[in-house]
């Protein structure tokens, strides 16, 4: 049987996601078919954990040592929400090592884990995305102008980030500064964006050699001023409709605008592109490569919703990287 690496960890504040999201994909993974082994990277160490121990990853070729047994890892399933895993870095080492894994390879992620960088480009494809301004940490700006180019209320992201970390709803001018010092805990670029009401909605979708599948829509109703980190993973703060309320050339049309952006970036494996409806216009918000994996997550419920198998999924696609 392959050797499955479920790769979870990360250098950032999502690392507590990625735990979770491991959790969700070791039963994602047939075990009848595959050998599983969560891998853990952090900073400080990279280790297989298996039975209550821990193994040392070997850098030169990612295998690890069990009772004196070597073992070589056949696909590597990444689930790090955040660097190093959804901004290319392990995407390259992977390369460079021939180990297959589930997602998109490095250009793609780079540019997808910029927001500002992805969302500038898809513009260049006739892609609707709210107007906004990139911040450098130690580069001056002036909070007064873009309060005047962008209007109350805006968002204030890390630029490189996810899961709502470090995310400000700005409503009052004088508060922009300290919402941007914030996101600059979390990512050393800063996106302020234009605030556009609307509907939420998110879809998922994979493709293969020889299949594709985008997901039912999944409506999100936020119970707190926005989708912010606790009513992403707190059940009682949110509520995930699947299928979305919406009418069907609206959905037609945002399932047909996800599939042409996992073309336009080049994205493999599974991917969650989420948006904002307004006025019957779609606005791109977020491209996720390695979207969140837990068993009440957005994508086991779409693929839930599509009558699909999650384990034949997940085994399509270790196969097709496989090829």
């Amino acid at each position: 049987m392959k050797n499955i690496g479920i790769i979870y960890g990360g250098y950032s504040s999502e690392i507590i996601v990625s735990e979770k999201s491991k959790e969700g994909v070791m039963s994602f993974i047939d075990a009848s078919r595959y050998n599983r082994y969560p891998i853990l990277i952090t900073k400080e160490k990279w280790c297989a954990k298996v039975d209550g121990n821990e193994y040392p990853i070997d850098k030169n070729d990612f295998s690890f040592i069990i009772d004196g047994q070597k073992v070589k890892i056949d696909f590597a399933y990444i689930t790090i929400h955040g660097t190093p895993g959804e901004d290319g870095l392990l995407q390259g080492y992977f390369n460079m090592l021939d180990i297959p894994h589930s997602t998109c390879d490095v250009q793609a992620a780079s540019i997808s884990f910029n927001k500002f960088t992805c969302n500038t480009y898809l513009k260049g494809f006739g892609v609707a995305v709210a107007d906004s301004v990139l911040v450098r940490k130690g580069n001056s700006f002036d909070d007064k102008a873009i309060v005047e180019q962008l209007g109350l209320p805006c968002f204030v992201k890390p630029n490189a980030g996810g899961s709502s970390f470090g995310i400000t709803k700005v409503q009052e001018g004088g508060r922009l500064i300290e919402a941007i010092e914030k996101a600059f805990t979390e990512s050393n670029e800063v996106i302020i964006e234009q605030f556009i009401g609307g509907t939420e909605v998110t879809c998922g979708l994979y493709k293969t050699r020889t299949n594709q599948a985008v997901f039912p829509i999944t409506e999100v109703v936020s119970k707190n001023e926005f989708f912010d980190f606790e009513a992403k993973y707190t059940a009682s703060k949110v509520e995930e409709i699947t299928p979305a309320r919406i009418e069907d050339n609206v959905r037609d049309r945002i399932q047909s605008i996800s599939s042409l952006i996992y073309d336009i970036l080049g994205c493999k494996g599974i991917v969650r592109i989420d948006y904002i409806i307004s006025d019957n216009k779609i606005f791109l918000l977020e491209v996720n490569t390695t979207p969140g994996m837990t068993v009440t997550s957005f994508i086991p419920q779409q693929i839930a919703a599509a009558g699909l198998d999650i384990q034949k999924v997940f085994s399509e696609i270790i196969e097709d990287a496989s090829l």
